[in-house]
């Protein structure tokens, strides 16, 4: 018997496990999710400080990988997705950054109508349990769990937000707040120092409904069309392949890079690219993997003169110390990423929100735990937020195991060129206070000789990474070139959606994942057809003459850059 459900839900990420979830509540609403991905539990996706490893193997990863980057050397750059319960919430860097509220307010002006900050602010709200109580920007009531680590507990980063006032800008009491602009505390999805995924947040709570399947190791083939109307999923599992109805909509939540790869394979999507890879058109959307963006970043590296960083921990006793620790009382090192503290600012006057993000790390090592520098060191993570550079996804098979191309075509606009020249230069010049006096030892990386705009671009070419946020594939809008319209509805198709940060226009200024969920909340509301939670009217924070300074004040000491 073939069986049918109100809705499916296509992948249980950081968007799925929220639809699953919010869906569910209704006792008369049946929900199927397809993950092809395993099981959450495991102590290197639970354990926060562990992060690194489940984001690099193949069990828990999809593995992507860029094609030959054409600005970077031919590159080939790792593209990391979650291939697992809690999709990429499970594997990420547990950052929770929500991103600016112009961020949100550009998304409306692209065309994304009803979804300005004043729109979503409700919604990061009610995803939301903020360790430190709610008010007009916080949430404390959902299922969401956020706090600050270990209270910036190492010296280093209170050193670091002392830098960053020294040279004359802000400091910020929350960046999820009324202003992101400044120094300050990061904070991280983590409740009782265990990962707070959206397995753990929403979709585990809600697995013991009657109406929610939840169905593992599951391959989706494709979307089953009649016409312009979707009508089920055709997927594989176990060598089996399954064909499920749904009497109301398909809802595809499988990220920026799995979502467009399904559509084409499904014959949504540009009509070249599709007829190139064998597949017959049933719609020509060319937006269908067009406009992917993503955060890069480089390594700005220090060693540091006191034995105080993460390096000192690093070896296999260390680790070992850490990880039994955690086992036995879900605190200590092993219960925070060590991202405690950052910053953000705009790299020139006249921008109104800032374009540049900073992640400090009591550590000198790469994102992926490898190679840390012997001795002691911290590091800064950098990269301009707002990029111009567009790539994109497309298939090349109808086999659904096998990749999509990916190209970011990283660094191919000018503009994102000279954001990484000056993240080097403002990165040196706020860790040359006199703050990090007592800890600043020789630079690393880039390395005192790297200097000109022609030495800080090749640097980057050769060195720049993923920060791992891709999105846009999918692109919200009522533009010929939008793929889902303003209430994520796939353009010309019924009874599809698309609910991910492949819908993004553009990337916020910040990690992914909270605004992720915040737009799986509000669009759960849009499936179910309810009113809209209540706008918002709490004020944004900006920077006193922002249109004429760079800063809020001269720097303490300038550097050599």
């Amino acid at each position: 018997m073939q069986e049918t459900f109100d809705y499916i839900v296509v992948g249980a990420g950081s968007a799925g496990c929220v639809l699953a979830a919010r869906l569910t509540e209704d006792p008369d609403v049946s929900v199927l999710v397809l993950e092809y991905g395993g099981s959450d539990r495991s102590v290197i996706i639970q354990m926060p400080s562990a992060f690194s490893l489940p984001m690099n193997t193949r069990r828990y990863n999809w593995h992507y990988e860029t094609e030959p980057e054409p600005h970077l050397k031919g590159r080939r750059l790792h593209c990391p997705r979650g291939k697992v319960l809690g999709g990429s919430s499970s594997i990420n860097g547990l950052v929770y950054i929500r991103g600016h509220a112009c961020d949100f307010d550009e998304w409306e002006s692209l065309g994304a109508d009803g979804w300005g900050y004043r729109n979503c602010l409700p919604y990061f709200k009610r995803a939301e349990h903020f360790k430190f109580g709610g008010d007009a920007y916080r949430g404390d009531g959902g299922p969401l769990h956020t706090n600050n680590g270990n209270n910036m507990a190492n010296p280093l980063y209170g050193a670091w937000v002392e830098a960053g006032a020294q040279a004359g800008y802000i400091k910020t009491e929350d960046c999820n707040g009324y202003m992101q602009e400044g120094f300050g505390a990061m904070h991280m999805t983590v409740k009782d120092g265990v990962r707070w995924s959206t397995a753990n947040a929403y979709l585990r709570p809600a697995m013991n409904r009657p109406n929610l399947k939840v169905v593992t190791h599951a391959m989706t083939r494709e979307i089953v069309m009649e016409g312009k109307r979707a009508v089920g999923v055709c997927y594989e599992t176990g060598g089996d392949v399954c064909t499920v109805r749904v009497r109301r909509e398909v809802l595809v939540a499988a990220g920026p890079i799995g979502s467009p790869h399904l559509l084409q394979r499904s014959g949504i999507g540009p009509g070249d690219v599709l007829q190139r890879a064998g597949v017959a058109v049933r719609h020509d959307l060319p937006g269908v993997g067009a406009n992917l963006q993503d955060h890069s970043e480089i390594y700005i590296q220090w060693a540091c003169k006191e034995p105080i960083t993460l390096n000192g921990s690093m070896d296999l006793m260390g680790k070992a110390a850490i990880g039994a620790r955690w086992l036995m009382k879900r605190d200590g090192l092993g219960a925070s990423n060590h991202f405690e503290a950052g910053g953000f600012i705009r790299s020139a006057p006249g921008l109104r929100w800032p374009d540049i993000q900073f992640h400090f790390l009591p550590a000198a090592m790469r994102y992926d735990g490898h190679k840390p520098i012997e001795g002691h060191g911290f590091m800064v993570l950098t990269g301009p937020n707002k990029p111009k550079s567009r790539g994109h996804v497309r298939l090349v098979s109808a086999d659904p195991y096998v990749h999509p191309e990916i190209r970011f075509n990283y660094l191919s606009h000018e503009a994102d060129r000279e954001g990484f020249r000056r993240c080097v230069r403002l990165t040196r010049e706020i860790v040359g206070q006199p703050a990090m006096d007592r800890y600043r030892g020789e630079e690393l990386a880039p390395g005192p000789d790297v200097r000109t705009d022609d030495e800080i671009d090749a640097f980057v070419r050769e060195n720049m990474e993923s920060t791992m946020h891709p999105c846009g594939t999918c692109r919200m809008g009522e533009d010929d070139m939008a793929v889902v319209d303003s209430n994520l509805r796939v353009r010309g198709v019924e009874g599809l959606r698309v609910i991910d940060s492949s819908v993004f226009p553009t990337e916020p200024n910040g990690n992914l994942n909270a605004p992720t969920i915040m737009v799986a909340e509000r669009a759960a509301d849009l499936v179910r057809s309810r009113p809209m939670l209540a706008s918002a009217d709490a004020p944004v924070g900006f920077v006193k003459d922002w249109e004429t300074k760079q800063r809020s004040r001269s720097p303490v000491r300038r550097v050599a850059v």
